[in-house]
């Protein structure tokens, strides 16, 4: 295997976890869920998808906390339909019996492909049993399974099915399960996603290619914290239908950037106590309080809201109706917002196009607003077009 992460790291080759916390921050925290409700763990996809928004202060909140987001949003009246059909849920089941056939051995194919591995053939394909009492058992059999994968032999391969691995998040363990987990011969640890969506051609969705990808960074940051950064793979396995089939094909993607995206947005959870400490001790979100209650107290955590959270986030349609009703121009997308600048508001931005709002520099032509120049341009042209179509429609008649 040739595709190991051997990049140096400034602090060592441990990652940039949050490893602290405070009684009072703990505290803190609970007090902002509500008495009496259990934090609500993290996972895999939680974590992604804060590293796809890491401008949300209020999602890093929540989810710090372990605030129940999907009975917040009931709540506030803005419920997001997430959830897969029993239909969708059978035909995953049955795609991932595929790809662990002949025990795992197509597996190790697939890798070996996509990688263009040229290690001699596998002299044997292990597929550890990974059963044990609750989610510390199973990451202690885990952790268990590694070494002998790494203690088996020349050309042996091993298989961990649905391992459980750990990440200490704000302080708190936080346990994950990867679809699988390949130990090459040479010790290479090797993340493997698994996904319904089809690769096409040999194309896939860019969108949900990049939230697996960043899924399986977590997946790999775990694997840096218990000291595996120097046989960390640099490429997680994608595993898809391929076309209309349910026949499985694979592709190694490059690991490396959402890595270091996932690292830094969960770095930030350090931060959760300069969050909290801008907040009134007594504030709560407490999905058994009022109504009016909690929509004050969300609103007092700034969000940054994008069409992309629809996808990822329970509390994305409280965030759209209250951005729609600012008038915030994010919900045109993240694109649009950095193309207007410091054009934050759609009434700004109408503003600018028709003339009402000043150019930020002395002449047109030195140190004025690029966005508000383009969108003068721009009204200035859709006009001119009207009026040339209401000329020639004059004319006909």
């Amino acid at each position: 295997m040739t595709h190991v992460n051997h990049s140096p790291r400034p602090d060592g080759g441990r990652p940039t976890v949050p490893a602290q916390g405070t009684d009072g921050l703990r505290r803190r925290l609970a007090r902002l869920r509500g008495d009496g409700h259990p934090p609500r763990p993290l996972d895999a996809r939680a974590l992604s998808a804060l590293a796809a928004n890491p401008g949300c202060r209020r999602r890093a909140l929540l989810d710090g906390a372990g605030v129940d987001k999907t009975a917040l949003a009931r709540a506030l009246g803005a419920p997001a339909p997430f959830g897969q059909s029993q239909f969708a849920f059978s035909r995953g089941h049955a795609f991932e019996a595929r790809v662990h056939a002949d025990g795992c051995a197509a597996l190790v194919r697939m890798l070996r492909a996509a990688t263009a591995d040229r290690s001699p053939e596998p002299a044997a394909v292990e597929q550890p049993d990974l059963t044990a009492d609750g989610p510390a058992g199973r990451a202690a059999r885990t952790a268990l399974a590694l070494a002998e994968a790494d203690a088996a032999g020349a050309g042996v391969w091993t298989v961990l099915v649905h391992p459980i691995l750990e990440l200490r998040v704000a302080g708190s363990p936080v346990h994950l399960e990867p679809d699988a987990l390949v130990v090459a011969p040479d010790g290479t640890r090797t993340v493997v996603e698994v996904k319904s969506f089809p690769i096409l051609d040999g194309t896939a969705d860019p969108a949900k290619v990049g939230g697996a990808v960043r899924q399986a960074a977590v997946y790999a940051l775990a694997l840096e914290e218990r000291g595996d950064a120097d046989r960390l793979a640099d490429v997680v396995l994608l595993v898809c239908p391929k076309d209309f089939s349910n026949l499985p094909t694979a592709a190694a993607v490059d690991l490396r950037r959402q890595l270091a995206a996932v690292r830094r947005q969960l770095a930030r959870l350090t931060r959760l106590t300069d969050i909290a400490a801008e907040l009134p001790p007594d504030v709560t979100f407490d999905p058994e309080r009022p109504g009016e209650e909690l929509a004050d107290a969300v609103a007092r955590v700034p969000a940054a809201y994008a069409p992309e959270c629809l996808a990822t986030c329970e509390l994305a349609f409280h965030c759209r109706a209250r951005a729609r009703e600012a008038g915030d121009v994010t919900v045109l997308g993240r694109a649009v917002r950095g193309e207007l600048g410091s054009l934050t508001t759609i009434e700004a931005v109408l503003a600018a196009a028709h003339g009402d709002a000043p150019q930020m520099g002395a002449t047109p032509d030195a140190g004025a607003d690029p966005a508000v120049t383009a969108l003068r341009r721009a009204a200035r042209l859709r006009a001119e077009a009207l009026g040339g179509a209401s000329a020639r429609a004059g004319g006909v008649r």
